[in-house]
């Protein structure tokens, strides 16, 4: 056991904050996923519960990977990996609508594996270390808007424009922390005004066309729509079900709760298991449990801030902000939705809720930060190697 502690390397806070969270995972997810067998009638408890630890496994196994992976190295691979990324969702939103009966609208299927893979996730992290990169190549340079608006917000456009037919809340909460990044790498701010200006009219006519033209979009549109406007002005929807079982799951576990296992909500609710896992939580550990799962997801934002301040790097600041933020963020639009603060999102509480590609790309951001946590290494008359990407050395600084 000590000799694979001492292959952790990196924040050790941030390895036992996410260790404590998967652990606490399986109890909710074991008793949400009563609702898929006896209500669905999909599987067996104890079949989701392996496959939860399954997914939960390789996810782990993608943190060790990736956080041996030195830092820079990123810079490179974020230009590989954004074109290919780009080529996931055009076929992602090519594909067809369903897979099996079931809209899929936001998955691919892999082969082989029979797990889907939910492209847009994977995206989001790219696109952030892309940013990441370009902030930082410009840092020491005077930033023009039309210089940048090819290399930085083509790219972004795109791929925002590409999961939003299917995922608004991905694509809205991606947008916000482009913004975010960008304003903490120093991008001027009268020009993310015009670029928030020119993202409003975008998705008003977006929407314009939408209602215009049904059949346009066949997608999910229709339904983030109807989200949004339900919220605002109320109505029958399944969205409102949703959020008033919800709200009798979180009122009913009062302080301490009604104990593990012992929701009832879970086989009313749709998405237990999921979406809405954090008011069976509540409805299971009370306030006390809410608040607790809370206090890990901010004690990781404040480690996350901790390791960005302590990269010796631009680029790892920005790095480790821009992947490591969304995943709190993520977490409190969850638990948001889950007492009505927010439409319905379908986004799932971050390495607590069922489901792969959730669960993957947020271990694999997390063993970003964890990469970026490491010492630096140093040379044998004890000054850091240089931090330059050999990949964008080779590629003539693409």
């Amino acid at each position: 056991m000590r000799n694979i502690f001492r292959h952790l390397e990196g924040d050790k806070a941030i390895w036992a904050v996410t260790a404590l969270l998967a652990l606490f995972s399986f109890l909710p997810v074991y008793s949400a996923s009563s609702n898929l067998v006896y209500v669905v009638g999909n599987g067996t408890t104890m079949g989701h519960l392996f496959k939860h630890a399954l997914l939960l496994l390789l996810g782990f196994g993608i943190i060790y990977g990736i956080h041996r992976i030195p830092t820079h190295f990123f810079k490179g691979l974020s230009l590989i990996a954004l074109p290919v990324t780009i080529l996931l969702l055009i076929y992602t939103l090519a594909q067809g609508n369903t897979i099996e009966g079931a809209n899929a609208s936001r998955w691919i299927q892999l082969p082989l594996v029979g797990f889907t893979f939910q492209t847009s996730n994977l995206a989001a992290v790219v696109l952030m270390i892309y940013v990441a990169r370009y902030l930082t190549k410009i840092r020491e340079q005077e930033i023009k808007f039309t210089q940048s608006l090819l290399p930085l917000w083509l790219p972004v456009f795109i791929v925002i424009m590409l999961i939003l037919p299917a995922n608004f809340s991905t694509a809205a909460i991606l947008f916000a922390m482009v913004l975010v990044l960008c304003f903490l790498g120093g991008y001027p701010m009268k020009y993310l005004m015009g670029i928030i200006g020119a993202g409003v009219v975008f998705l008003t006519l977006f929407v314009l066309l939408a209602k215009a033209a049904p059949g346009l979009f066949p997608n999910r549109v229709d339904t983030w729509i109807s989200r949004v406007e339900n919220f605002w002005d109320g109505g029958d929807t399944e969205g409102d079900y949703q959020i008033e079982k919800a709200k009798i799951a979180i009122a009913s576990g009062g302080l301490l709760g009604n104990g593990a296992g012992k929701s009832v909500m879970k086989n009313f609710l749709p998405q237990s298991s999921s979406d809405f896992i954090y008011a069976i939580i509540i409805e299971e550990y009370g306030m006390v449990g809410g608040l607790s799962l809370m206090f890990f997801y901010m004690l990781l934002l404040f480690r996350i801030v901790v390791v960005a301040n302590a990269n010796p790097t631009i680029f790892g600041k920005l790095l480790v902000v821009g992947v490591g933020l969304p995943i709190v963020f993520q977490a409190l639009i969850n638990m948001a939705v889950a007492v009505e603060l927010f439409p319905v999102t379908g986004q799932t509480l971050p390495l607590i809720s069922s489901g792969g590609t959730s669960i993957w790309m947020t271990c694999l951001a997390i063993g970003i930060v964890l990469s970026a946590s490491r010492k630096p290494l140093v040379e044998s008359d004890g000054e850091r190697i240089d931090e330059e990407n050999p990949l964008e050395i080779l590629s003539g600084q693409l």
